[in-house]
């Protein structure tokens, strides 16, 4: 008897500290099975050196030991939202995520229903064996009404626990994903099935038609207290009634493939609206800059962090813009971080700002001592005295911001004050152009304001070369 090896694998698995052809997973378990149907897809589509594989929380997130694909992990339920980044930055690529049903329909259900309703160019392989294998066997939204677990001993009971979630049923609603099947393998003929289900799947990635969700019923002996036999019959007796077998749909044929978008797409096509065009990029290297805007909701701290970032990219430079606010629509607590950069940006956040924009106390209180040495701090005069606790060792500047704004007749437009502040001091690093650019296009949909911002930028900009210092 001739057995075929796996292609598709490491040559030796590391996970233990010593190389092993041994997995982690259970005598009985399927992910074994559904990892070697994968990977065999892959190596007879020549698609093997081109894949990232997105890793989960649960009982594969050892995965990235086994198949020798690129691979990347995930937060808790998070798999769609990194699936949906690598698709958009690295066109062409297959991109798959492969989740259990604790991490897809618990934490992450919401994320994998966006993704699919996006129609996102990836599949997923979603594994569902009706329990939270990897942390002791709780109940999970596919436990079975009646079905004993961890957190249910006397049976799932609908009153309390809700009825199984139907994930298949429920992403079939949307239009945008062109496959979605639910199989099994559970017995030979259903490996078969899903054999076919899964390579239609990672057709559909090669050649770029969109979105493909692959239900897989899954047996798990450990925690049904079953040989292998028996937790096999519990899918195919008991699993295959509460989620039925079989294709929900499949527009495959009629499926365009997308057109590619290279990441180095000109950023000045995607952002020029209203006949406001970015002028040209600067030729000179760009210093990374990673910025802070911080103050009360109401004083136009977010729409000055995007004026900021669309300033860096109509210098055709990568910006990101990351909000943080309080539920109040004013009042309430508002900040936000601009990351401008002449590389891909690895991380919208920063927790040490070069650049730091302050417009009232509690914002220079909670922030200030965060600066990057040799850093700058820009902060309205409402932040009030600071001689006792000015931060050492970094470049700080006090504008009358809100005053000023209400002394140009526009109290408002404080935060347009502050952009040419930041232009007079030089502390982004973009040009006074780009940064104009982005104030009209900020404007662009009240185009009677654009002028008066213009005349803003110019009187504080005259104010700044009068009273700050060269």
């Amino acid at each position: 008897m001739n057995i075929k090896k796996a292609v598709g694998f490491y040559e030796t698995f590391e996970r233990s500290g010593s190389p092993s052809r041994d997995t982690h997973y259970c005598a009985g378990c399927g992910h074994g099975i559904i990892h070697k149907l994968i990977c065999e897809a892959l190596v007879d589509f020549g698609l093997q050196d081109q894949t990232i594989m997105v890793n989960p929380i649960g009982c594969s997130v050892f995965g990235y030991y086994y198949w020798d694909v690129g691979n990347i992990g995930a937060a808790h339920g998070r798999a769609p939202s990194v699936a949906t980044a690598l698709a958009r930055t690295l066109p062409g690529k297959t991109i798959l995520a492969y989740q259990g049903d604790g991490d897809l329909a618990a934490i992450g259900f919401n994320a994998t229903y966006q993704a699919a309703s996006r129609g996102e160019h990836f599949a997923t392989f979603f594994v569902n064996n009706a329990t939270y294998g990897m942390t002791g066997g709780q109940l999970a939204p596919t436990s079975l009404v009646g079905q004993n677990t961890a957190t249910s001993p006397g049976g799932r009971n609908p009153a309390f626990e809700g009825y199984p979630l139907h994930i298949c049923e429920t992403l079939n609603q949307l239009k945008a994903p062109v496959y979605i099947e639910r199989c099994s393998v559970a017995d030979s003929k259903r490996i078969m099935q899903t054999r076919r289900a899964i390579r239609k799947a990672i057709e559909i990635q090669r050649d770029y038609k969109g979105y493909a969700f692959i239900e897989i019923l899954s047996p798990c002996p450990t925690n049904l207290r079953a040989n292998a036999v028996e937790a096999a019959r519990f899918v195919t007796e008991q699993m295959e009634l509460e989620f039925p077998l079989g294709c929900f749909r499949d527009n495959t044929a009629d499926a365009a493939p997308r057109v590619l978008r290279s990441a180095t797409t000109n950023l000045h096509d995607l952002y020029a609206t209203n006949a406001i065009t970015a002028p040209p990029p600067p030729a000179t290297k760009f210093v990374e800059k990673r910025m802070k805007f911080s103050g009360w909701g109401g004083q136009g701290i977010l729409s000055l962090g995007i004026a900021m970032a669309e300033a860096g990219r109509f210098a055709g430079l990568h910006s990101s813009w990351f909000p943080s606010y309080g539920p109040e629509q004013r009042g309430g607590s508002a900040s936000c971080t601009v990351v401008v950069s002449d590389k891909p940006i690895g991380s919208p956040d920063t927790t040490e700002p070069d650049v730091l924009v302050c417009m009232n106390r509690p914002a220079f209180e909670r922030f200030a001592s965060t600066v990057r040495p040799g850093g700058h701090l820009v902060c309205d005069a409402l932040i009030g005295d600071t001689t006792d606790n000015a931060p050492a060792g970094i470049r700080m500047t006090i504008v009358p911001a809100t005053k000023l704004a209400a002394d140009f007749g526009v109290p408002q437009a404080a935060n347009t004050v502050m952009l040419a502040v930041l232009n007079h001091l030089k502390a982004s690093g973009i040009p006074k152009e780009q940064m104009l650019a982005a104030l009209d296009a900020s404007f662009a949909k009240k185009p009677k304001l654009i002028p008066i911002n213009r005349r803003i930028f110019d009187q504080a900009t005259t104010w700044c070369e009068e009273n700050l210092p060269k």
